[in-house]
């Protein structure tokens, strides 16, 4: 996924900032349009003025449900990425990426596509005309300087559904609740689908190292005792051993946890 922006790294409109007694940093999110001004929009966490990155993750979409019979769906035409990994992570539709390194895959719900663009790629993306609502994240991740022109590479990974008391996760990078993602990535990286029941309270172990982020795709969320509304972000800075998420609502609820030092 690209950005027609001339400076994506910058904050406008309505992302905003707060943070609750909690010590959570809530990031709010600012809609954006992908490949044009009548193209389907995007809202947009990462980055932002208050904060432009979760460890290496430096960019953070989050789209959908669309309906694209009026919405057009997803057309990105052919472009380039350099010192960067994208992540792809779809709840419904499909996609199809086509790429100059020859790959030719399709992006599913539950299935982890990750291009890594190192010193040069280009890339296409393009929902499918079976695809009647996509929804879904597009998560970016910076590359250190001594990887940043690395080879390029395409790796794709369907992680198994984790029990948990209260729900399950789906470990697409690094390692959380017994279960690590196979996945190469040059960083510690945490990249997990979370699902969690009504009225549950789920605690988790993380690394104490890391910094973590909490996206709200839906559900009413208390994460680390924030509250966190659909589409948002809750930030939480190094030093927790384990985070708390709580679903207040009737319906499951679905999160993406990110994290990294």
């Amino acid at each position: 996924m690209s950005t027609t922006e001339a400076h994506p790294g910058e904050s406008a409109g309505g992302a905003e900032t707060a943070v609750p007694p909690s010590g959570i940093e809530i990031l709010t999110p600012r809609d954006v349009p992908l490949g044009g001004p009548r193209a389907m929009r995007v809202r947009r966490t990462l980055p932002q003025r208050a904060r432009t990155l979760i460890g290496a993750w430096c960019f953070a979409d989050h789209y959908g449900p669309d309906d694209i019979t009026e919405t057009g769906g997803m057309d990105v035409a052919p472009h380039p990425h350099t010192g960067l990994q994208t992540v792809s992570w779809l709840f419904s539709g499909e996609i199809e990426h086509r790429d100059s390194l020859g790959s030719h895959a399709f992006v599913r719900p539950g299935e982890l596509n990750l291009m890594t663009g190192g010193f040069g790629i280009s890339h296409s993306e393009v929902s499918t005309p079976s695809t009647t609502v996509l929804h879904g994240v597009q998560l970016w991740v910076a590359l250190p300087g001594e990887h940043r022109h690395t080879d390029r590479d395409f790796q794709h990974h369907v992680p198994s559904a984790v029990p948990l008391e209260g729900g399950e996760a789906r470990v697409f990078l690094g390692t959380l609740a017994g279960d690590t993602s196979p996945v190469r990535t040059f960083t510690p990286l945490l990249g997990a689908e979370l699902s969690v029941d009504p009225g549950a309270r789920i605690t988790l172990d993380v690394d104490a190292g890391h910094e973590h982020g909490l996206l709200v795709d839906r559900g009413d969320i208390l994460f680390e005792g924030a509250a966190l509304k659909p589409a948002e972000l809750g930030y939480a800075a190094p030093g927790r051993s384990a985070v708390t998420v709580t679903n207040r609502g009737p319906e499951p609820a679905r999160l993406v946890l990110l994290g990294g030092p």
